[in-house]
This record gives structure tokens, sequence and C-alpha cells, in this order.
């Protein structure tokens, strides 16, 4: 952290009511300092492992973070002079575009969380603009020469306790490896299964990663047998690697169970591209399913996001390519969908099922009434345009009323930008906080249970839906 003092109001997010802000900073003095559990977040083992010196302002604050890449191009900054894609732009010039912008922000979860980052880690509590672009950059990069400012160091200045990766199928995860085995390195950093390239049978090259995933751990099987074989396979290598979740991105969340016989025709089907688009539909919901069914056995928490449109501008994704911050949310159906899903594995004792969405009227119509019967299914929190203050607010206040607060499953931060991971998750406490606060100002709960409550739903849900 800067040793310069923070200028950052420190009853921000709080409610404005004096008694109920008077509440709230109890509260949230109760779990402050609370070390970070991240059950699910995008960024690589392998920073962590090299543990080098961030290269410079522009990549560590600006172009890994897609909610800034994609408000400043919606303003008028090409992409690629934000290095999205790995564009080659100079760093100085991506860090002037965001200076010169910074306006943009205002009233964004991503401003507060960089004005957070900017006064916490450099005690910078001016506003950036492009005058004073050069003098900001300049003493951030000062900062980032600095051995203290190290991504393993840094782990233990944020006190991230548990960080979860997503990792492809085939890494051989040799960067977790090497963590767990470092004595000298406390936090535990975890490897997620994200099958999707593998599944999804819309995805670029399915064809080509399903040979592949076979040729690599099939043990010389064919077919859908293989495919099946290597999948689990692939699942043992990541529990030998420290991994507690599967993590799967799919577009809805609808579940399907083939027989083996109808399971394998539409397999070499799909797999040799002579379908339609409601057969791939059809297999992705079906793998949806085996996943759950593996789970079941193998005891991989299952973590569900839906409701993406990934790759949303033709053109974005024919310059960039994939995950440059053009995914547009959709609508989405839980209940029927996930019907043949918790049938089978719903009431099963060692499956874990945490389901996210980016369809916010889905709280309180499906996915509270879903948790607050099956005791497998966990709440995900908010995320991705979601995770804001207000949106988690309304979260909390659909989805409490049906479910209390024991099938929440933790805030995730779903960041590859590092530096901001404490920033996030101090928003989802002073949240959580704000909440609270009012029920004990309303008589609905007392104060001694909301000290309870607020140090569950931080700490204790993570690693309870997690099985951390």
């Amino acid at each position: 952290m800067s040793d310069a003092p923070s200028t950052l109001n420190a009853d921000r997010l709080l409610p404005a009511d004096p008694t109920t802000r008077s509440l709230a900073r109890e509260l949230l003095a109760s779990v402050e300092h609370l070390p970070i559990v991240s059950p699910h977040g995008h960024v690589p083992a392998t920073l962590i492992a090299a543990d080098e010196a961030f290269a410079n302002p522009a990549d560590l604050l600006v172009t890994p973070d897609h909610y800034v890449t994609r408000l400043l191009h919606a303003n008028g900054c090409d992409l690629s002079a934000l290095g999205v894609g790995g564009t080659g732009a100079q760093p100085r010039e991506v860090w002037r575009e965001f200076c010169s912008a910074w306006r943009i922000f205002d009233g964004t979860a991503s401003g507060y969380w960089l004005a957070s980052e900017l006064s916490s880690l450099f005690g910078i509590d001016e506003v950036p603009t492009r005058e004073n672009a050069d003098d900001l950059y300049e003493r951030i990069a000062a900062r980032l020469g600095d051995a203290h400012f190290r991504p393993r160091a840094l782990m233990e200045t944020f006190q991230i306790a548990i960080l979860a990766t997503t990792d492809d199928p085939l890494d051989e995860l040799d960067a977790h490896v090497r963590l767990r085995d470092d004595a000298t390195f406390a936090p535990r950093v975890v490897p997620t299964f994200r099958p999707d390239a593998y599944v999804d049978a819309h995805a670029v090259g399915f064809a080509r990663n399903v040979e592949r995933l076979i040729a690599t751990a099939g043990e010389g099987r064919e077919g859908y047998e293989g495919y099946l074989l290597a999948l689990g396979n692939r699942r043992q290598h990541f529990l030998r690697a420290g991994a507690v979740a599967t993590d799967h991105g799919v577009r809805t969340p609808l579940s399907l169970h083939l027989d083996p016989a109808a399971a394998t025709r539409l397999f070499e089907r799909v797999r040799r591209g002579e379908c339609s688009a409601p057969d791939r539909d059809a297999f992705e919901a079906h793998m949806l399913y085996e996943m759950a069914r593996m789970s079941a056995e193998d005891g991989l928490v299952m973590a569900v996001h839906p409701g993406s449109l990934r790759n949303y501008d033709p053109r974005a994704y024919a310059r960039f390519g994939s995950d440059t911050g053009h995914d547009i949310p959709i609508a989405v159906e839980f209940t029927a969908s996930l019907r043949p899903l918790l049938a089978d594995f719903g009431t099963r004792p060692d499956f874990h099922l945490v389901l996210f969405t980016l369809d916010e009227t889905t709280f309180s119509r499906e996915l509270a009434p879903l948790a607050g019967f099956y005791p497998s299914v966990f709440l995900g929190s908010p995320w991705w345009f979601l995770d804001a203050p207000d949106a988690m607010l309304r979260f909390r206040s659909a989805v409490t009323e049906t479910t209390g607060f024991s099938r929440y499953g933790g805030f995730v931060d779903d960041t590859r930008a590092f530096c901001s991971i404490p920033a996030r998750h101090n928003v989802a406490r002073r949240v959580e906080a704000s909440f609270l606060a009012r029920l004990v100002a309303e008589h609905r709960l007392s104060l001694e249970r909301a000290r309870e409550i607020i140090v569950e739903l931080i700490d204790v849900a993570p690693r309870r839906a997690f099985k951390l």
C-alpha cells in the first residue's frame, strides 16, 4: 500500500441516514479487515508464480480491465489505442487516453474501484487529466519497481487468503503446483476447471479441441467414450492440483439428459459438423448435465455463469479476438432449464451448484426459490455488470426474504485486474453492512445477530459453498 494517507471517505457507500450509517459503520468494522476469500476470478496463476514486476501503469490498470476499455470505446476511443488484443499500443499513450477520459467513469462501479486503487495503492487523490497524466504515470511506475509491489507481496498486502483462477482443462497447472509446494508462500491459489472450449459445440475450433482432449487424456479410447473419459481424467488432474470447482460460461443454463446411445450419435454429428444449431444447443445442454453428474461423483463444486452473448461485435471479434470487452448480457431462464439436472442431482449430499446470473429479473422469481428448496443450490453473487453497489443491494433485497442468508455462495470478484481485487471485495462488505444496518434500524434483526451474519456472508459463505 501507499505510504501516503488515503483521503477516501471512511463512510463511502454507507447509508445517508445518520442512525443507519452508524450501525453500518459498526458492522463494517467487524469484517473490513478479514482476509479475502476469492472463489472465482481470472488472474492467471503464472502471474503469481513468476512474481515479476508489473510492466507499467497501463498494463496494470487499463488494458486488462474490460469495464474500463469498453466504456472508453463507447466514448470514441478505438480498442487498438488501448492495447486490447495485444495490438502493441504504447503504454504512455494508453495511459493518456485513460486519464483524458477519467470523467466518463463518474457514477460507475469501475470508477469507484479505480479511485480506490489510485488512492490506497499509490497515494493519488487528484483527478486524472490529460495534463497530469505523465506525472501520474511516473509516480505509479516508480511504485511498480518496488519489491513490495510484486504479485506475491501484494497477495500478502491485500490479505488474499484464497484466490481461485480459471483454467483450460488441458493446462498442466505447473504454476499452481509450484505455488502449492512453496513453503514460503502462505496464500492458497487454486485452479478451476473451465471446460467451455470442449463442451460448447458452437465454440470456434470445437472439433479440434475435442480431438486434442481425447488424444491427451482418453487413454486410447475413441469417440464419445474416450471424450467422457478424457474429461473425467482431466478433472482428476485438477483435483490433484488443488481445484475445488468447475466453471461453466454457458449461454443458457439449459440441461438435457440423453441416454448413452443418443448422446453418442449426437456427439458424432456435432464432432463432424453435420448438425444444426439446435443440435449444438442440445449437445451443450447434455454436457451441462454430464458435468453435474461428474461433480456429484468427484465432489468438484459446479459454478454456472450463464447469460452472455459472447463476442457480440463481429468487427471487434475479427480485429481483437475473444474476451476483449464486447460480450453483452441476455435474458435467461433457470427453472425449466435446470429441471433435468436438479431432478437427478439437486438433493445429492456432496453436490454443490452455485448459480450466477446477468439477468437480475431472475433474482426473486427463479434463483431464490431454487436455492430455497434444493440443498445443493447456492446463490452466486451479482457479477459482471451487476457487481455494483446498487445492483448488489437489489440482489440482497430480492433474495433474502425467500432464502435468508444461508444459501449465499459468497462474493466473487471475477476479475483479470489483479489490483482491483481488494477494492471490489471492500464494496461487497460495505453493501452487506448497509443492508444489514437497515434491518437492524427497522427492528427486523438484532444488532448482535447482524454482527454474526455479516461474518457469515463475507467469510463463511464462500468457504461453505465452494468447499474451501
